[in-house]
């Protein structure tokens, strides 16, 4: 419960930091009725209400995963990292299909399973960037294709 009431007050003040860094906004003579600070200042009500009502309301107190649970899931995050960097100088398909075999293996580690989720996430997912919703992706390293 405590560290509910911990991140609620963290949400709160934040919330309101940002409503009074929203006061500053300049607004210029053709402005709408609303004005460029209305939006922000209610985002920021929005979250300030939900960190109170974290503060007043709080879960019971988690179980935390175990060290091995947060060392894979730093693992994800390193080899998603990874592919990020991978993209533009590998191509879309090499890329994708090696990332999604490396975390269809955490999911369940079984290697000819995970190759072939890898191999059909990757495939599946290029047509469907490429061919239906039209983005220019390139399939592999820009040395392959001039």
């Amino acid at each position: 419960m405590i560290s509910d009431r911990i991140f609620g007050a963290v949400v709160t003040l934040v919330a309101l930091a940002y409503i009074a860094s929203a006061t500053q906004i300049q607004t210029s003579f053709l402005s709408d009725p609303v004005g460029p600070k209305t939006f922000p200042m209610l985002i920021g009500a929005v979250a300030a209400i939900c960190g109170i009502i974290v503060v007043l309301r709080p879960d019971e107190d988690p179980e935390w995963p175990q060290l091995q649970t947060l060392g894979a899931l730093v693992f994800s995050v390193i080899v998603l990292v990874c592919y990020a960097y991978a993209l533009k100088p590998l191509g879309f398909l090499l890329p994708t299909a090696v990332t999604a075999a490396i975390l269809s293996y955490q999911i369940s580690p079984r290697p000819v399973p995970a190759a072939l989720a890898g191999t059909g996430l990757s495939l599946g997912l290029f047509a469907i960037f490429k061919f239906a919703l039209g983005l220019s992706l390139f399939a592999l390293p820009a040395a392959f294709h001039g």
